[in-house]
């Protein structure tokens, strides 16, 4: 029971992360739709200005008119969709090594990954190569 607690809890932040992801990286793609800017405000008052903002529908409307976007805003799109895949793939690499090694750890900023680096010498092989990746990264 007490393990399925924390899946559900690991389950539950991973969703949370997600949906912050999302949003602000939606938010990105979507050039600040609010405030006109960025790689995608023009086409996003060309082809989605009637769409209500909120729960994806934006960027839904952009993903349908994908191939009528501009270079720039479907370039965007495609970054943050990598983004995004490879938070997925970091997330179910080290998913047993956070419920393992850092249950008790409070989500939100950066905890989590700075928990992982302190027991790194105990995580995963998978774990251990996504968090190397990372570093590489940045």
């Amino acid at each position: 029971m007490a393990n399925s607690a924390l899946v559900r809890k690991w389950g539950i932040v991973a969703l949370m992360i997600a949906a912050t992801a999302l949003w602000m990286n939606w938010g990105v793609v979507l050039g600040g739709s609010a405030q006109g800017q960025g790689p995608c405000a023009d086409d996003v008052q060309r082809f989605c200005k009637d769409v209500q903002p909120g729960g994806g529908r934006i960027a839904r409307c952009l993903k349908e008119h994908e191939d009528n976007v501009s270079p720039a805003c479907r370039q965007h799109m495609a970054e943050v969709m990598k983004r995004v895949h490879e938070y997925h793939e970091f997330r179910e690499a080290c998913q047993d090594d956070v419920l393992r090694l850092c249950a008790g750890v409070k989500p939100g900023e950066g905890r989590i990954i700075n928990c992982l680096k302190e027991y790194e010498s105990r995580l995963s092989p998978e774990c251990k190569a996504k968090i190397a990746e990372r570093k590489g990264q940045h």
